[in-house]
């Protein structure tokens, strides 16, 4: 099953680093959160990743056509021209990197990747957020309710759009935050069927999380898979160096592999 991650935003609330280079490519623990990211992912077996790039995309892109040079010891002979790898570490990937535009928003971003997933569910998240969440549990509570879209639900106060679900755990509304709201946000962590193509109109305007998931909800085919876990966005530089003190004291709950 491949995973996407949207990863073209221009960060802006992070701009201290995000000037230098794309958000997901800012680092916790001297590695990109794009790559802490696609490591919760591999822990649980799903290794085929789809990214889809626009602000500065070209260093993601640079990162991993150099990624064993990042992982190996090397040996450069600058006289004979000569490189010696010494260790070759790498990891069980396979990785699609799709320019979706500079300016696009999230659902011209996944409108845009439909060709590489294909007629098959796959996953979906953001790629500036951790969790410690089990994504095998996630797919099986999607697998068990045959609706179109999982979102991951999380209780986290009132920074991000809104979800509102009734009893069963569908979403009847997703909506902007609100004074009045709770606390379930959308913490990104999807599973979706190929269906949810037919919920994104043609455009690079469109916004994922309005008019796709808006309709979704209102037609019974959006659940939430509430979760009470760890879950922590780089929004700002403040929750950068939150994630960064939990890597460097050992407690960073979603190293999970």
């Amino acid at each position: 099953m491949k995973v996407v991650i949207l990863a073209g935003g221009f960060g802006t609330r992070i701009s201290e680093e995000s000037y230098l280079r794309p958000k997901p490519m800012i680092e916790i623990g001297g590695q990109p959160i794009l790559w802490h990211i696609m490591k919760e992912y591999s822990k649980y077996g799903f290794n085929e990743f789809i990214i889809c790039l626009g602000y500065k995309g070209y260093m993601i892109k640079e990162y991993f056509s150099d990624y064993f040079l990042h992982t190996s010891d090397i040996t450069f002979d600058l006289a004979k021209n000569e490189m010696t790898v010494h260790n070759n570490y790498s990891e069980p990937w396979k990785v699609t990197l799709i320019d979706t535009g500079l300016n696009t928003m999230t659902g011209g971003r996944i409108k845009r990747i439909q060709k590489y997933v294909g007629n098959e569910t796959f996953m979906l998240t953001y790629g500036d957020g951790v969790c410690d969440i089990n994504i095998k549990e996630l797919l099986k509570f999607h697998k068990s309710h045959g609706k179109i879209a999982t979102v991951t639900s999380i209780n986290i106060g009132q920074k991000f759009g809104v979800l509102v679900t009734d009893n069963d755990n569908f979403v009847r509304a997703f909506r902007e935050k609100r004074e009045s709201d709770g606390s379930w946000v959308n913490g990104g962590y999807m599973v979706l069927n190929p269906e949810v193509f037919n919920y994104i109109p043609e455009g690079d305007e469109i916004v994922f999380e309005q008019t796709p998931l808006e309709k979704l909800s209102k037609d019974g085919e959006l659940v939430a898979y509430k979760y009470n876990g760890f879950w922590q966005c780089m929004d700002t530089q403040r929750d950068k160096m939150k994630l960064e003190e939990l890597w460097k004291t050992g407690n960073a709950p979603w190293k999970v592999w």
